[in-house]
């Protein structure tokens, strides 16, 4: 499954010449994965509520062409692979058919005192159903 999200750049996300700083990539691949999981019905709030946490341990972003304020920017994030101890979500951003950026981040499951833990089994089955 692959949710697309959208995005406005703002002013604030941009440098004097109007170009996208490079580290508000990332952040809005985590627009991505929020609206992913909510996508399967959990929320990060609800995941949290249940003693589970998923920090970043990996991200790579490819850089192919430059966002400029006020460009319309589509977010695609997709379900990689899942298993109990971590997850790997793949995202991309266009801008119409332009391909901006591609890139990925990978998250292990931790409890609330950061220490890795196996996810719970029907967690790990309701994100696999994302891959779908």
């Amino acid at each position: 499954m692959k949710v697309i999200s959208q995005i406005a750049v703002r002013y604030a996300e941009t440098d004097q010449m109007g170009v996208v700083y490079y580290a508000n990539y990332l952040v809005w691949f985590e627009v991505g994965r929020s609206e992913l999981l909510k996508a399967c019905g959990l929320s990060y709030s609800e995941m949290e509520k249940m003693g589970v946490f998923l920090p970043v341990k990996e991200a790579y972003v490819k850089y192919i062409k430059s966002a400029r304020y006020e460009d319309k920017l589509d977010v695609t994030a997709e379900m990689g692979e899942v298993s109990r101890s971590m997850v790997k979500i793949s995202c991309e951003i266009k801008r119409g058919n332009e391909l901006l950026t591609t890139g990925f981040t990978v998250h292990v499951f931790v409890n609330d005192r950061g220490q890795a833990i196996r996810a719970p089994k029907e967690l790990v089955e309701l994100l696999e159903g994302l891959k779908l």
